[in-house]
């Protein structure tokens, strides 16, 4: 029996090894989470010297190199080396008892959480797709989204760097038809982001104020290019609901005021990855329900 027919009449096999990927996808992710936005930062401080002509300060090593493969991973505290049994994803965080090695210093636990979470949502994809193409392209579909969820709750910014990759992505697998013929995917694209680039001037003009950035025009282009352009007015709603339900949730918790500006981001992704996996779910119970069918 070869390993492709194991697979096939083990489907146990490609779940158990796809949670796994997940959650070391997962520990991969939370550097990125971190890293990323330094990296940008540190790349527009460079850009802003060179255009004003400023010197850099004293202080700052030139030597330092910062990516995301170096430095190594080390306690934000006491700067001690995590080392490799110190980072296996989720397991590492219970052994240690949720504290450094070294200081005993707290670690945060959101590590866990989003390695947990990656490994869940990698295991649900491949559940519902199978260990295919398309299944392999909507789990990096689906790493990207965690990914842009994160860095957007921490900084209010969804970098270039994820959502062009992403939208470009989308076309391009849908250039051989995976998930919807390519004119539904570009026309998706372009759907996308216009309509929220609509919205956003109508409130600018209205109001004088912004109310949401432009990285949320990319990643409804990049959800409109893998789903293509029927999955957006879904998406919208989807998002507009849950963000209805967890920003009332946030702001009661935290007791602040409705002007208080929350991303919009998260919603659009968790709304487009409900639509990617259980969209015609959906759409079909709400055509029962409305008696078209």
């Amino acid at each position: 029996m070869s390993w492709i027919e194991t697979l096939q009449h083990y489907p146990w096999i490609v779940l158990f090894f796809t949670t796994i990927t997940g959650l070391l996808v997962g520990s991969f992710l939370n550097v990125v989470i971190y890293r990323l936005p330094v990296m940008m930062e540190r790349e527009w401080k460079q850009e802003c010297r060179l255009i004003l002509e400023i010197e850099p300060p004293s202080n700052e090593n030139h030597s330092d190199w910062f990516n995301l493969a170096y430095p190594s991973s080390r306690c934000p505290s006491c700067q001690a080396p995590i080392k490799a049994w110190q980072n296996i994803p989720v397991l590492s965080y219970l052994m240690l008892r949720g504290r450094c090695h070294s200081c005993q210093t707290p670690i945060s636990a959101r590590y866990p959480v989003i390695e947990a979470l990656t490994g869940l949502l990698s295991f649900l994809v491949i559940w519902q797709f199978g260990a295919t193409t398309n299944g392999l392209g909507i789990l990096v579909f689906t790493w990207s989204l965690i990914c842009l969820t994160m860095i957007d709750i921490d900084h209010k910014l969804l970098p270039d760097q994820i959502t062009l990759p992403l939208l470009w992505l989308g076309l391009i697998i849908n250039s051989y038809g995976l998930l919807v013929p390519l004119e539904d995917a570009l026309w998706g694209a372009v759907a996308g982001y216009l309509s929220l680039w609509a919205v956003y001037w109508v409130f600018k003009l209205i109001t004088g104020k912004e109310g949401m950035g432009y990285g949320d025009f990319k990643l409804l282009a990049a959800l409109g290019a893998w789903m293509g352009w029927q999955a957006l007015p879904m998406i919208i709603l989807l998002s507009s609901l849950v963000g209805a339900i967890i920003g009332s949730i946030i702001l009661t918790a935290s007791k602040k005021g409705r002007d208080t500006a929350i991303p919009f981001g998260p919603y659009l992704a968790i709304a487009g990855w409900i639509a990617m996996l259980w969209g015609d779910v959906i759409t079909n119970s709400y055509l029962q329900f409305a008696g078209f069918k």
